[in-house]
């Protein structure tokens, strides 16, 4: 089963791999994004057993600066699906995870004793929360996997920040870093495994190695993965161009480019940048 999942992953290019049988290796391998859901409710005690697998991820100097809200109801599944998009498949899905980069706790934890931790003004310790969240997030999804269910990332909280924290009720800094859909995936529209840059891409051993020829680093990537869109009924399109047209205007980030603004908004500060501005 890893065998055939390397090869849906990187096709004429899967690296020869003697593979140990093991289930988790086999469940990460067959990762997919869902995107089609049953609206069937999720098994009892799913959230806790999420939630349960992404606190037991690694989290910087066990600051934990990360939260998660669980969104079940519908009427706020569709204002997130309309907030990030639209996404239909928010609404569709009995539960959304929205990951937070989380500094509100450490903050009421200073009051509570009377001082102000100063390191909460600096760009690192946003950057904390937000890896913590990915982090935590990751285990939630490899857990879900286990559990037969399907799950997508979604990146568009972040396209209306604000908006998106008062559908939440998040109180000051606290960011939303992105969602998770999670639900029982839908058997007559399944998921296929995306083909992924080949390792020679993206490993790199001892240091940095830039490639000679920019377009034979990504090998057959272009046509491997247009062949994966034509069978999906996607809209062809080399990857090299996908990619460099994604972020090729302030627009093409759909919302994002504000970003800055957006979290001086949820009331971050960052002493080591604007001591420069």
């Amino acid at each position: 089963m890893s065998h055939t999942a390397l090869q849906a992953r990187y096709g004429d290019e899967a690296p020869a791999l003697n593979l140990p049988d093991l289930a988790v290796l086999d469940a990460m391998l067959n990762h997919r994004s869902v995107r089609h859901f049953l609206r069937d409710p999720l098994p009892a005690n799913t959230v806790e057993t999420l939630v349960a697998a992404a606190q037991s991820a690694p989290t910087s100097s066990n600051l934990q600066t990360w939260s998660v809200i669980a969104v079940e109801s519908q009427g706020r599944r569709e204002a997130l699906a309309n907030l990030v998009g639209p996404q239909k498949h928010l609404a569709v899905a009995p539960l959304v995870l929205v990951w937070l980069a989380d500094l509100s706790r450490i903050e009421r934890l200073g009051k509570a004793q009377g001082r102000h931790p100063v390191g909460l003004n600096y760009l690192d310790t946003f950057l904390m929360g937000v890896i913590d969240a990915a982090l935590a997030a990751q285990n939630a999804v490899v857990a879900a996997e286990a559990m037969g269910l399907g799950t997508v990332y979604v990146g568009g909280m972040r396209n209306q920040p604000e908006e998106v924290a008062k559908v939440l009720g998040t109180p000051s800094n606290v960011f939303p870093v992105f969602g998770l859909v999670v639900g029982q995936p839908d058997p007559a529209r399944p998921a296929q495994i995306k083909p992924r840059l080949p390792q020679s891409a993206v490993l790199h051993r001892e240091q940095y190695q830039l490639p000679v020829d920019t377009q034979a680093e990504i090998g057959n990537y272009n046509s491997h993965l247009r062949a994966f869109m034509r069978a999906q009924g996607m809209k062809e399109m080399d990857w090299s161009t996908q990619v460099v047209e994604r972020l090729l205007t302030p627009e093409a980030l759909t919302g994002r480019h504000r970003l800055y603004e957006a979290l001086r908004n949820a009331g971050f500060s960052y002493r080591d940048i604007e001591a420069q501005s």
